[in-house]
């Protein structure tokens, strides 16, 4: 089916789905059922958000994830107990989330969270286990909040919006770069991201403009003045991301877009995303061409697995479930929600195939960040 380029958002993601784009080899996610395992099962619950403005990142993440435990248990699981991978579907909204965390309360056999995906989910769930209401590890979500302070059930493995931004920006910094506008793909992005957008600029001695998005974002491109500055952040998901460089082709001034870790560059591309202005895009993972074991383990479980190309979002989940499992794996005495919390805890340094993972004293973990770019040609290169 042929994806008109000017739909509003809505129709766009609704034609993705019909057509493949965002619901191919994923089954549609399932409630846990507490104490419906197996006795000598292991079971690991992972909260996705399906919500329309999230499930362009959660898609990708969610397969990468269940193609690392699929290979897990084909393998022998975890001390020769398979290990069942719960999928919590949430809509976004904190009802829905308090729904699925309650669905797994009771079930002793599920002795961690891991992968949570998006970034406000992600986040819902670390202020409720700040609240007290979470008992068991929360572990490897898609945490992207700079400014949420982490608790001792959390633990963020991903580089977070602001080392992605430092990132992106610093060779731009270096040239001089002393303003940037960020773009904000709609008002709940706005509300959600722009104090930290803001405190991360500042950080960065950036002086800073910024722009809401509603229902138009290619009118939004279209109205930029030779005052906006050159280089804009863009906090959105793809399909936003495209239509804003539809609104950027008719303007004379070359710009640059720095994108972060939600967007996919070739799922953009596929979307008709106008292709003279470079974008750049951070994610806080290897590339997913890169000669590292785990990336390599990666694409062959996911030929293997799944019909779909390799993707930052995808291998992200991959590693989520990766690190899950070798801190499991590791567990002094019985695999129940208190040892595995504890073996969580001691934030022991490990290198998952080439991944290193080692926290701070904020509880944070990884820096690492590597970007790609679509050049004005219509080019990845990474």
């Amino acid at each position: 089916m042929p994806i008109p380029l000017f739909q509003p958002l809505s129709n766009r993601r609704r034609l993705l789905q019909h057509a493949g784009v965002l619901a191919a080899s994923v089954a549609a996610p399932a409630w846990a059922q507490p104490a419906k395992s197996a006795s000598r099962n292991l079971a690991v619950a992972q909260v996705v958000d399906f919500s329309q403005a999230q499930q362009d990142v959660s898609k990708d993440f969610l397969i990468g994830s269940r193609a690392a435990w699929q290979d897990i248990n084909a393998k022998g699981g975890i001390r020769g107990r398979r290990v069942d991978h719960q999928t919590l579907e949430t809509d976004g909204t904190p009802a829905s989330l308090r729904t699925a965390l309650d669905s797994v309360k009771d079930n002793a056999s599920c002795v961690a969270l891991s992968g949570s995906v998006g970034d406000l989910v992600a986040s819902q769930i670390v202020a409720l286990s700040h609240k007290g209401g979470l008992a068991m590890a929360h572990v490897a979500p898609w945490l992207q909040n700079s400014s949420l302070e982490i608790d001792d059930k959390t633990f963020p493995i991903f580089a977070a919006r602001q080392e992605q931004m430092a990132y992106a920006l610093k060779n731009l910094s270096s040239m001089g770069l002393k303003e940037l506008g960020a773009i904000y793909a709609t008002p709940q992005d706005y509300s959600a991201y722009h104090a930290d957008v803001e405190r991360i600029t500042t950080a960065l001695q950036l002086k800073l403009q910024a722009y809401k998005g509603a229902d138009d974002l290619r009118a939004l491109g279209q109205k930029l003045t030779p005052r906006t500055p050159a280089v804009l952040l863009f906090v959105g998901g793809t399909p936003e991301l495209a239509e804003f460089t539809q609104g950027l082709e008719k303007q004379s001034r070359q710009r640059y877009i720095v994108a972060l870790a939600d967007v996919n560059l070739q799922t953009m591309l596929q979307m008709g995303a106008a292709r003279n202005t470079p974008v750049i895009a951070t994610q806080p993972v290897p590339l997913v061409n890169a000669n590292l074991p785990v990336v390599r383990s990666y694409r062959e479980t996911l030929a293997r697995l799944f019909d779909e190309p390799p993707a930052p979002l995808s291998l992200a989940g991959f590693i989520a479930a990766r690190y899950t499992y070798e801190v499991l794996n590791e567990v002094d005495g019985a695999l129940n929600r208190q040892n595995v919390l504890a073996a969580f805890q001691r934030r022991a340094a490990m290198n998952v195939g080439g991944f290193s993972v080692s926290f701070n004293p904020e509880r944070r973990s990884s820096t690492y960040v590597t970007q790609s770019m679509m050049t004005v040609d219509g080019r990845l290169i990474g």
